[in-house]
């Protein structure tokens, strides 16, 4: 008896302690803990918990008189209560007083429109109402329902109204159980009228090149039936125009039928986010005669506001397995704070917020997590300062802190969006703390290190979550690609699996993609497979290229295609990319689509969904608008789009070709643009750009190699040559046109620089064509081709020679010998300045004498810091250093060590110098007395072999380590003129 009053005095009143987990706790059996409740009169958990369950009921319905039950139980349980919804209206059978304050219970509703179908829509008895009526009256009108268009802003709820509608029907009724909701994605097919009614409605054997059988399409599958037309705006007219017979007549054709009609009744939900009224032809909008709109969350009740963020705590407790504390004014930020990205970009910035409560509960070791508004990011909790104007409405809700407890089951989440963010990040967050904790490393370096990179990971985990949504189906791949492309992709998949296990499927789309470029390129002589960096990958990632190796004879027996071992290299390539495809520390070049008009926004998405990422990002400037708006906009586009090794432009014409410079000077992030941008350009971008080692200047010199601008920018040194400058002229089917080409050249050119050779060449008609090329090609400097067909010669532009008859093609000439001729001189400066560079890399600043660190992990620390703090590093420069020590320490003779880190986190190149007051133990028992902290671009090269030097002298390495001051450290290395002969 002692024990069970202790037990039940100090258990939670929320939550109090069953019988069964009363006993357990004796150890007795459940019947004596109820034979001993009743002798002490003492009653259930239920009984127990109900005093301060009323209290609370009482208070929730005099802040919310009109509160839904669900609603209500859902409050109770964020309050802490353990409490179903049947005990809820149990109580409230039992307190009529307090019923009749509710509003009308959905059950109370007449047979035949049930509401279960839109409970899981917060907001279905509230602001959503209306919407949810009229969604009602649409489906349950005879006799398919009414074709219906959601309208609203991203987040804003289309797609899971659309999904409750057909739950309704199916309730109602009005659809059958087999029934089925068919999603069709209209952005995925914008550009292709002819994909898009192959897709839609079917089509027969022969309608096309590859349609080996006739095949259903989703108007068949979605035959009594629901279609949903997501993102409608994207259809073209004529795409608009393919569903007008359907909709007046429920019937259509398959692709490549003449005479046979097939019949489908079906109801059609389209959603958008546009303006209905200027991206949907008059026509069409007659034919959806019903229209929802959705509002923004920001119109929405701060009370349905507040229902929806502890839904999303809720589900992270659940994900993480642990209670979640939320202080008050991290709430009142996230209930006031403008949501640009309405529902979906509410739960990415309250997961934001878990995740690094996360990292403070392991570092701290604490029971749940504490998320306050320091784990908010800063554009969330500036929704504080709005609280003079909603202070009485907000503290009706939030009356002091919330604990919110993981779901003993999992329940299906409120409100669905394409913001998720996989469980594995609480894991990794876990693991690399653990492991950094186990290496010895400070506290306040973890805290540094992992906490930089948060967010970096929870962002990519987002933007994969929405590629996984968009991403197009292998079925379609092949249309594009071709079947047998994609038949050789699934075997040379198959091999990637079994080698490395459960490798990215979305590889699949990049190597589709990749294979059908260079098989058509080999069936060509004079298109060569070249892989610059074949041997590097060859040696860096042997296990990845002994896989590729088998991949590529693979898919050269299925294609019957001979492949050159470069391309066995560039698969390696992508292998290494995708199997490190979760390491936000590997940095990658970034690619940003600049257009005037509606293009820049269809190439991306091309681009990214058929390459299976979400790397590119767009940028659309209306005629309208002015250049300083779009150039801010073009500065958050970069921003968004950098990824640590610059941000590559592709832009169209006019003001948007002076953008890059501008953003660089603004920025600091390194930019290169390329002109006359289309969609196979981007698609080349991407492709190269998410590959490992992927360089800003070598993918636009590969770009500008087959798509020649006028802002062609030569800004590094060419290698310098003696031979013969010449310019090749060559016709498709002769010798005429390039001959006639050949004599305007020269005409132009004569009083300018007669030492350039005119040379012509046919084709299809010249013997050996391959063959001569190559030799021409090695024995003269090619500096353009000129011509009617693009040979895609490494490093050679091309001009139409339509261009140089009526063009401006011997201004561009003009512009290649001048850059020709400017770049050697640049080269010979360039040569002449680094002579003196690696003095400028040493400064008063980064200079530390006698210092008095104890150990290797200060000396890292200090030293890095003070890169940071002087602009010279990005903060992520920290991570590197370590993880570069952590693979092998940089510690040479003479008591020296060099730490350095990734060169692509470096801002400005430069090196910190720290001599020590007392010798510290760097690894294995070795000692260091003097550290360089290197900070150094892949351009640094020859300053680090002076550098080199400099520390293998022990003469000059002594006068270091013996300075008194700072003055006299750089004196001795600037004095030294044998460093720098």
């Amino acid at each position: 008896m002692e024990k069970l009053l202790k037990l039940i005095s100090e258990e939670n009143k929320k939550d109090p302690f069953t019988d069964d987990e009363l006993a357990r706790k004796i150890g007795i059996a459940r019947g004596e803990i109820i034979r001993l409740r009743r002798d002490l009169k003492i009653g259930n958990s239920r009984e127990r918990m109900r005093p301060g369950l009323i209290s609370r009921i009482k208070e929730i319905l005099e802040d919310c008189p009109n509160i839904s039950e669900r609603s209500l139980t859902q409050r109770l349980i964020d309050c802490g209560f353990n409490i179903s919804r049947n005990l809820v209206v149990a109580a409230l059978k039992e307190m009529p007083e307090l019923r009749g304050k509710m509003a009308k219970s959905p059950a109370a509703k007449p047979a035949g429109t049930p509401n279960g179908a839109f409970d899981a829509l917060i907001g279905a008895t509230g602001s959503l109402r209306t919407q949810i009526e009229l969604a009602k009256a649409a489906v349950l009108y005879p006799l398919n329902g009414l074709h219906t268009l959601i309208c609203g802003p991203t987040g804003a709820g289309k797609s899971e109204l659309a999904e409750c509608m057909y739950k309704f029907a199916v309730e109602a009724g009005v659809k059958d159980k087999t029934s089925q909701f068919v999603v069709f994605n209209c952005a995925d097919y914008a550009e292709n009228p002819q994909l898009l009614m192959s897709q839609l409605f079917g089509y027969v054997k022969g309608a096309f090149t590859g349609a080996d059988t006739s095949k259903d399409g989703l108007v068949d599958k979605a035959d009594n039936g629901i279609l949903f037309l997501d993102e409608i705006h994207r259809l073209p007219p004529e795409g608009q125009e393919i569903l007008y017979y359907l909709i007046d007549k429920s019937r259509f054709r398959r692709l490549g039928e003449s005479s046979a009609m097939h019949e489908a009744k079906i109801m059609i939900i389209a959603a958008t986010t546009a303006d209905i009224d200027s991206t949907l032809l008059l026509p069409f909008r007659r034919r959806i005669p019903m229209v929802i709109e959705l509002p923004p969350i920001v119109k929405r009740p701060l009370a349905e506001r507040y229902e929806i963020i502890i839904n999303f705590f809720r589900q992270e407790a659940t994900r993480t397995s642990r209670s979640i504390k939320v202080s008050q004014n991290a709430v009142t930020a996230l209930l006031l704070y403008d949501v640009s990205g309405n529902v979906g970009q509410l739960r990415s910035d309250i997961q934001v917020a878990c995740a690094r409560a996360f990292f403070s509960h392991m570092v701290h070791k604490q029971e749940f997590l504490q998320v306050d508004v320091s784990d908010l990011p800063n554009h969330v909790v500036k929704g504080i300062l709005h609280i003079n104007q909603q202070r009485n409405a907000v503290e009706k809700l939030i009356k002091d802190d919330i604990m919110i407890f993981p779901a003993k089951e999992r329940r299906d989440n409120s409100v669905q969006t394409t913001y998720n963010m996989s469980k594995e990040v609480y894991e990794q967050i876990e693991a690399k703390y653990k492991k950094m904790e186990q290496q010895g490393i400070d506290i306040a370096v973890i805290n540094k290190i992992v906490g930089d990179e948060l967010e970096v990971k929870i962002q990519q985990l987002i933007k994969q979550a929405q590629h996984d949504r968009n991403s197009v189906a292998r079925q379609d791949l092949g249309k594009i690609v071709g079947d047998n492309i994609v038949a050789a992709v699934n075997s040379m998949m198959k091999i990637a699996s079994d080698k490395f296990g459960n490798i990215d499927e979305t590889l699949c789309y990049c190597l589709a993609t990749h294979l059908a470029a260079a098989y058509e390129r080999i069936k060509l002589p004079f298109k060569p497979i070249i892989n610059p960096q074949k041997d590097k990958i060859k040696a860096e990632y042997p296990l990845e290229y002994e896989t590729a190796a088998e991949m590529v004879r693979i898919a050269s027996c299925q294609l019957n295609a001979a492949f050159p071992e470069d391309e066995i290299g560039f698969v390696a390539m992508y292998l290494k990319s995708y199997r490190d495809k979760d390491d936000v520390n590997e940095p990658f070049v970034g690619v940003a689509v600049l257009s005037h008009g509606h293009v820049a926004e269809g190439m991306v998405q091309v681009a990214n969904r058929l390459l299976g990422v979400e790397h590119a990002k767009s940028m659309e400037m209306s005629l309208e608008e002015s250049t300083d708006s779009a150039l801010d906009r073009a500065i958050r586009i970069v921003k968004n789009a950098d990824m640590g090794k610059g941000v590559l432009l592709l832009v169209d014409m006019g003001s948007l070709v002076g953008f890059g410079k501008l953003i660089t000077e603004t920025t600091g992030i390194m930019t290169r643009t390329v002109t006359r941008v289309n969609t196979p350009m981007v698609m080349e971008a991407v492709r190269k750009a998410v590959l490992p080692g992927a360089d800003i200047n070598e993918i636009a010199n590969s770009i500008e190699m087959a798509h020649f601008s006028e802002t062609m920018d030569v800004n590094t040194c060419q290698p310098s040559t003696d031979l013969p400058k010449a310019i090749l002229c060559i016709c498709l089917t002769g010798s005429g046109t390039a001959d006639v080409v050949g004599r305007q050249i020269r005409l132009a050119l004569a009083e300018e620089d007669d030492r350039i050779e005119i040379l012509t060449l046919g084709a299809l008609t010249e013997a050996n064509f391959a063959k001569k090329l190559s030799g021409l090609t090695k024995n003269k400097k090619v500096i353009t081709i000129v011509g009617t067909i693009d040979l895609q010669v490494p490093g050679v532009p091309f001009i139409q020679a339509q261009d140089i008859l009526q063009g401006d093609g011997i201004g561009k000439i003009r512009k290649i010998l001048r850059l020709h001729d400017s770049s050697r001189n640049r080269c010979d400066d360039s040569r002449v300045k680094s002579q003196q560079s690696l003095a400028k890399l040493f400064r008063p600043e980064l200079v530390q004498i006698h210092a008095g660190y104890r150990s290797k992990n200060e000396t890292v620390s200090a030293l890095i810091k003070m890169l940071i703090s002087e602009g010279y590093v990005q903060e992520r420069f920290m991570s590197s250093v370590y993880e570069r020590e952590e693979l092998a320490p940089t510690v040479f003779e003479n008591q020296v060590a060099l730490p350095h880190g990734n060169p692509e986190d470096v801002i400005r190149p430069a090196i910190a110098v720290a001599t020590l007051a007392s010798p510290v133990v760097w690894t294995d028992g070795q000692l260091v007395d003097c550290v360089f902290m290197l900070a150094l671009t892949s351009y640094n090269k020859t300053e680090f072999t002076k550098f080199y030097a400099l520390i293998n002298n022990e003469r000059v390495l002594k006068k270091i380590k013996q300075a008194s001051n700072t003055d006299k450290l750089l004196q001795v290395i600037m004095s030294d003129n044998k460093i720098f002969a």
